[in-house]
C-alpha cells in the first residue's frame, strides 16, 4: 500500500500513527515533494468512485488563494486532474491506495472496514 501524506498535517499524522498501531505495512509517500501525476490522479479517481472534488484540500492555503471554491463548478473532470496534478498541497490528504481501493481523507471508521480483518 501507499500512504500519501504531508508530514506536517495532523489529520496525516494521526492516520500515520493508526496504521503503524495497526501493524499494517504501507509505503510512505510525501505529497508535497512526490506530487501525484495526472495518471495516477486519474487511476485513483476511478478506483475510488468518489466525486472529484473530495480529492481537493479544500481547507488549504493554496485552494483558497486560487479561489478554486467558485471555480472547481465550471471545471470539467480533465481541467480539475491538470489542477491536482501541478501541485501536491491542493490534493486532500492522507490518502491510502491498495491494490483495490483508495481511500482520500482519514476515517477511522472506514479505514478499519476496508483494512483490518
Amino acid at each position: 500500500m501507499i500512504f500519501l501524506c504531508y508530514p506536517k498535517c495532523s489529520t496525516c499524522v494521526k492516520a500515520r500513527k493508526w496504521l503503524d498501531e495497526q501493524k499494517v505495512p504501507y509505503t510512505l509517500r510525501d505529497i508535497k515533494e512526490d506530487k501525484p501525476t495526472l495518471q495516477e490522479l486519474t487511476a485513483w479517481h476511478s478506483q475510488s468512485g468518489l466525486p472529484l472534488k473530495k480529492f481537493f484540500n479544500t481547507s488549504g492555503l493554496l485552494y483558497r488563494s486560487l479561489e478554486l471554491k467558485n471555480k472547481l463548478p465550471f471545471m470539467d473532470n480533465t481541467e480539475m486532474l491538470s489542477l491536482l496534478a501541478t501541485d501536491g498541497m491542493l490534493v486532500k490528504r492522507p490518502i491510502l491506495i491498495g491494490e483495490d481501493f483508495v481511500l482520500v481523507g482519514f476515517s477511522e471508521g472506514e479505514w478499519s472496514a476496508k483494512l483490518l480483518p
